[in-house]
């Protein structure tokens, strides 16, 4: 599986963390999700699949949380892990980002994630802004060269 950012420490132990996330294109804008914290950052909506929950359930619990849309899926265009410290968990992490590729459907309401608010931007420009090394990578490579 394909791994972005540092690679394991030898002296950690990880525990899986599997989330999904979705490549939400309208028109020629992006659905992204602002995260507050720790820092400000642009990411593709979505998180953590709970236990006993499936990828795509987890997937539209996680994009209205964080942006208050529907969302309808299309297909996944792949994974990838990557090895991370989780402050709010207090766990050392190997998340496994599964990634959807899907349309915004409706605006629901406001973001219920504390923290969390929706983004619209122009494609080229959301493309360059996501904080995630893998979030810009699939993104590339699912809407194309030109983004």
């Amino acid at each position: 599986m394909r791994r972005f950012g540092q690679p394991p420490r030898k002296n950690i132990t990880y525990r899986d963390r599997p989330g999904a996330y979705a490549i939400l294109q309208k028109g020629n804008r992006l659905l992204l999700t602002e995260q507050a914290d720790p820092g400000p950052e642009l990411q593709l909506p979505g998180g953590g699949i709970d236990p006993g929950e499936s990828p795509l359930v987890a997937l539209h619990r996680e994009v209205f949380e964080e942006t208050g849309w529907s969302v309808r899926i299309i297909r996944k265009v792949g994974s990838y892990q990557r090895f991370v410290f989780m402050p709010e968990y207090d766990l050392w992490a190997r998340k496994l980002c599964h990634i959807y590729l899907g349309v915004p459907g409706q605006r629901l309401g406001s973001p219920l994630e504390p923290g969390h608010r929706a983004v619209w931007l122009e494609t080229g420009r959301a493309v360059h802004a996501l904080a995630g090394a893998g979030d810009r990578w699939f993104t590339r490579r699912t809407l194309g060269s030109g983004t």
